[in-house]
């Protein structure tokens, strides 16, 4: 089979291009070259996170690959058979693990048989989904596809010192078409409020914050989130760091989220008050699904056919993830709407 050549400056020009291109080729079995690999960034080429993603795509699928060194710019991936089982990744840094997740869940959705993979690293870090995004509205979400899996937290990691892990469970599935344009009419708010090596009442200052935030800007629907501490001399770990996940559940299940990380010299409620904020923005375009997914699920409505999604926000990355599954799938989507607004996104031809 040709090389598929796919230049990674292409666009948003970062690491979405490689980990869609990594996921299609195993799937697939169509070899890809990739160069000019996060040429737009600051540090361009291959950096832990992102070698650690080829490293576990390229176990999985059995692939020969070349290039697969930190800071390379071009790598070249020829994908054997999937295979299942048990699997372990460290990151070795806090890079970010709801990255390499990225990567291997399409993958082991097509594996032959459960998988169950250890990854350590970053769990709530800049640039990345928090963990809690992936758990509360990234898998059930991607349900609708009729992918079948679960991530269970051990322990998080924060930047700089990250010791995180993660445990992700894939149930091979057999994917569906899904049309989900409308969000429907807004049930209930819910979220996570952490702090880790930190005082408790940071936590909570941000949880308090958020409801604040909601019912000022006139929310009437039940708000619930969860507040997790730890008792000084029984945290597990590294530290220090905090964050929030929101997620609102409309009548329809349909599932959107917000998130903001803490940061030294950042008030809790500023923490709290961004996730809400940013909640709040992605509901009032009534879209299904918030911008975040938007971009996510374009592989598998590839894989799964005729699909039509409602997108908050049309984003770069939606369009570059677009751009790289036509060049390996041959498929075609239709973007009606314009970039940084409310759209739809449908495939037209498989």
């Amino acid at each position: 089979m040709s090389l598929v050549e796919i230049d990674g400056s292409v666009l948003e020009g970062g690491g979405q291009i490689l980990r869609t291109a990594l996921a299609l080729s195993a799937i697939t079995g169509k070899p890809v070259r990739i160069y000019n690999i996060r040429a737009k960034r600051s540090n361009p080429g291959l950096q832990q996170q992102h070698l650690t993603g080829v490293i576990a795509a390229a176990r999985i699928s059995n692939a020969q690959v070349t290039g697969a060194v930190k800071g390379s710019t071009e790598l070249v991936f020829k994908p054997g058979k999937i295979g299942c089982g048990e699997f372990r990744f460290d990151i070795g840094t806090a890079g970010a693990v709801t990255l390499v997740i990225q990567t291997i869940l399409p993958i082991l959705v097509f594996a032959p048989c459960r998988s169950m993979v250890t990854i350590t690293g970053g769990t709530d870090v800049p640039w990345s989904p928090p963990i809690d995004y992936v758990r509360f509205v990234m898998l059930p979400m991607l349900g609708l596809f009729g992918v079948k899996a679960e991530v269970r937290l051990v322990r998080r990691g924060h930047y700089p010192r990250g010791g995180g892990e993660v445990v992700l469970t894939v149930e091979p599935s057999k994917l569906r078409p899904v049309e989900v344009v409308e969000f429907g009419e807004l049930k209930e708010i819910r979220g996570i409020s952490h702090a880790v090596r930190l005082p408790a009442h940071v936590a909570h200052r941000q949880a308090s914050s958020v409801r604040e935030y909601l019912v000022k800007a006139g929310v009437k629907v039940p708000i619930d989130i969860a507040v997790e501490t730890y008792e000084q001399g029984r945290d597990p770990h590294l530290g220090p760091g905090s964050g929030i996940v929101l997620w609102a559940v409309s009548s329809k299940g349909l599932i959107k989220g917000a998130d903001a990380l803490g940061e030294r010299g950042k008030p809790a409620e500023v923490v709290g008050e961004e996730a809400a904020k940013g909640l709040l923005e992605n509901l009032r375009s009534g879209m299904a699904l918030d911008e975040y997914m938007g971009d996510m699920v374009i592989p598998y409505m590839s894989l799964a056919g005729n699909s039509v999604v409602g997108v908050s926000k049309i984003t770069l990355h939606a369009l570059t993830n677009i751009y790289i599954v036509e060049r390996i799938l041959g498929v075609k989507f239709e973007v009606g709407g314009k970039e940084g607004g409310p759209g739809l996104i449908r495939i037209v031809s498989t």
